[in-house]
Order: structure tokens, then sequence, then C-alpha cells
């Protein structure tokens, strides 16, 4: 089969489908959004686009947006349609529709199947929005923003002809009868090169290497905001350090924002704006207990989950990172938040440690039941990754089912353009 995938961050979520496909002697494609891309990825071969224009000023807030979207959408467009004076002609596309660029493949292809990747489905009210009463905004015309911010969503569910979300709660955001189109499976994790390793080790500083012999707490996340529940566990921590005279604690994430509105204050950074709020509230010779890492290597971070005694997991009812189940299979004793997101995956004294999302005081409590007790932490980790290796396993589980999927994809009759 030919098979294309698009995706602006290719291979991201494809990251382990595409290259199997290709191994398995189908011609595969990607297009990502870069200038300059090597002709060939793991057997896949390489397309960047750009966007033919800037938005437009002077763009209604509400639909600015959708605007973006059609524009990335129409500059691929043009690209598909060189590919077609070509003679390429896929079988299928995979596309991650969550940027607009696969809007227009069936005007390309009208025969070619189309299989997307359902990440989330915004709500005017309810989950992430209005979450977190400190960051809602009582602006009136937030719910007709949101509604039309899932335009691009809806205009994908006339041409898609199957869909794809890695979680139940994912898939549950978005509406009928499109959900009855999504199958829940999984991205993946590699239980065997994320495995527990007694002799982990982690540079913290020229001078600070952290082990499994250290009281290790650790926290981290794409970029350090308030969707991610950064603010929470920063107003955690004078009382945690407290508690805990002896435990290094070791947060990783960038300085921007990946979800929700960026701060108010110019020049500030969420990571920034409550490393201020608390460090007042802090000695010094605890806050050189508290390690602050940018984003890490693949190994790197692998270490950071082998070193930690206790994992801190917060987010709003969004999407949940893959850092959670990579903790999990870690053999992390995790304290999350009992969201949606994290309580698909850890069950509160089974696997984990769940808390509110906003009550600080149980956070340090749960955080301190586990540095206190080894058997526990030892119970909940084996039964963390257990759970990982049965239902989320790479190469047993997910894989194969992703698989079938496609095989699926490439059987099921065409879905034509409305």
């Amino acid at each position: 089969m030919k098979i294309l995938f698009i995706h602006q961050n290719f291979p991201a979520q494809f990251v382990r489908i595409a290259p199997e496909l290709a191994k398995m002697g189908h011609e595969v494609h990607a297009f990502v959004m870069k200038k300059d891309v090597p002709e060939e990825w793991n057997g896949v071969k390489m397309h960047g686009y750009m966007p033919i224009k800037g938005t437009a000023s002077g763009v209604h807030a509400w639909i600015a947006d959708l605007e973006t979207k059609v524009i990335r959408a129409d500059s691929l467009f043009r690209r598909l349609l060189v590919l077609r004076e070509e003679g390429f002609v896929p079988d299928m596309v995979i596309a991650h529709p969550g940027w607009g660029e696969s809007l227009f493949v069936k005007d390309v292809w009208p025969d070619t199947r189309l299989g997307i990747y359902c990440e989330f489905n915004y709500q005017e009210k309810g989950l992430d929005v209005g979450f977190d009463p400190e960051f809602f905004t009582e602006n009136p015309g937030e719910p007709a923003r949101l509604r039309l911010k899932n335009l691009n969503n809806r205009l994908h569910f006339d041409i898609a002809d199957a869909a794809i979300s890695p979680t139940e709660f994912q898939a549950s955001t978005f509406p009928l009868p499109f959900r009855n189109k999504i199958e829940v499976i999984h991205d993946g994790i590699d239980t065997q090169a994320i495995a527990p390793n007694p002799d982990a080790q982690l540079r913290v500083s020229a001078e600070k290497v952290l082990t499994r012999a250290d009281e290790v707490i650790t926290f981290a996340n794409r970029n350090l905001e308030p969707y991610r529940g950064y603010h929470v566990f920063m107003r955690a921590l004078p009382k945690l350090l407290k508690a805990r005279p002896k435990a290094q604690v070791v947060i990783v994430g960038g300085d921007g924002v990946s979800y929700g509105r960026k701060p108010s204050q110019a020049n500030e950074t969420w990571k920034t704006i409550f490393i201020n709020e608390v460090r007042p509230q802090i000695s010094d010779s605890d806050w050189q207990r508290v390690h602050f890492l940018p984003m890490l290597s693949r190994q790197e971070f692998l270490s950071f989950l082998q070193v930690s005694r206790a994992h801190v997991y917060l987010t709003y009812p969004f999407v949940a990172g893959w850092s959670l189940l990579e903790a999990m299979s870690a053999g992390c004793a995790v304290v999350g938040s009992s969201t949606q997101p994290v309580t698909e995956f850890i069950k509160n004294n089974q696997n984990g440690l769940l808390c509110n999302f906003f009550d600080q005081d149980q956070l340090v409590e749960s955080i301190c039941k586990l540095l206190h007790d080894e058997k526990l932490r030892e119970k909940l980790g084996k039964a963390a990754r257990r759970k990982v290796q049965t239902y989320y396993d790479l190469n047993e589980v997910c894989l194969p089912q992703i698989m079938s999927w496609v095989n699926k994809l490439a059987r099921q009759k065409r879905t034509t353009k409305k």
C-alpha cells in the first residue's frame, strides 16, 4: 500500500507506526511543517511544507484559530496537488487534524481513505474550561470562541473514514455520532526500554549526582504551567521541604506555555511567577535541595524517573502526557491528581496514590506517605509497571492493535466528501 502521514511535528504520535509500516514493505510518505527535511527517515519518504502566508490583522478573535488552520490546510493542499501531478495516489492518509493540514485531503484524492488521530475536542464548559477558578475567565464570549475552535474537528468528521484516540477520556470528548468511529488504542510504551534500574544516576548540577539511595521527589512536564498543576506543586514545596529535610526535589520542564493562557505579566513565565511566590517561604538551605532542569534527552529523562521515590503528576481534565505512563513503566510510585486523565490509569492505593488537584496539604501528605513507607512504594510501583505492561506495552499490545486499525481502514468503505 501507499500510505501518507500528515503531522506538523512528524513523527510525533506516529513515531512507531510509520517506520513499522515502511519495514513491512509499504511505500510510506510523511508531510511535516518544516522548510528543510531529510529525504528519508527510518524508511519514510519525507516532505516539508511551509504556510503560504501569515495570518491577517484584524481577523475576529473568535475565528483567528480557524484562519490559521485554513492557511495551513491551503498550504498543504497545494503541495499535495504537486504530488498528485507526479502520479502519487495514496491508498490511505493518516493525519493528526489538530492544526488543520488535512482539511482538503479529499479534495485532492476523493477515493483515498482518511484516518485521523483524535486528541481532544474542547468543551464549552466543564473539563479544563473553568476547572481552575484562579485562572478562569468570565468573558461571556468564551463559550462561543471554543465552539468555533472545534469547527476544525467538525469539518474533519465529514471526511474521515475512521479515527483513533489514545485514551477513553480523550475519545469521550468527541460528540456522537462521530464518537462511534473512534477506536481507543494507546500510542504504546516501550516497557523494555523504560524499566526500573537500581543503578540509575541523575546529575542535577556540576557537583551533585542523585541515585536511588537519595530521597528524590520528581515532577515533570513539557512546560511548567497551571494546566499541569505546576502552581499547586510549587505551593506545596515549603511544607514538603520542612517535612522531609533530606528530600531532593527535581523539577523538569520548559519556560513556555503548551496549554492555556500566557501570564498577564510582561516578560514573565509561569515558572518564575511561582518561584517568586514561594521562595520567601523557603530557607536558603532548603532551596538548595530544589533542582530545576531543562528538557532532558531520552536517556536523561529515563534516569530521572528511575531515581525517583515519589513522582508527582497533576493535570487539569485534559490530555494526559506520555510521561505519566512512562513513570509507571519505570516503576515509579506515583502521586496523581484525581482528574479523569489520571484516574483512567491510576487507581488509588492499588497502583498509585490520588489526591484532589487543589489540595496542597493532601499532596504533601501523600508524598510523605510514600517516602516514609518503602513497602508501599515498592507495591505501588510494581503494580503501576504491571498495568502498563498488561495494557499499554508498545510491542505486545498497542502496535498490533494499531496495525489492526490500519488494516481495517484499508478495507473500509470510503467516506465521500460532503
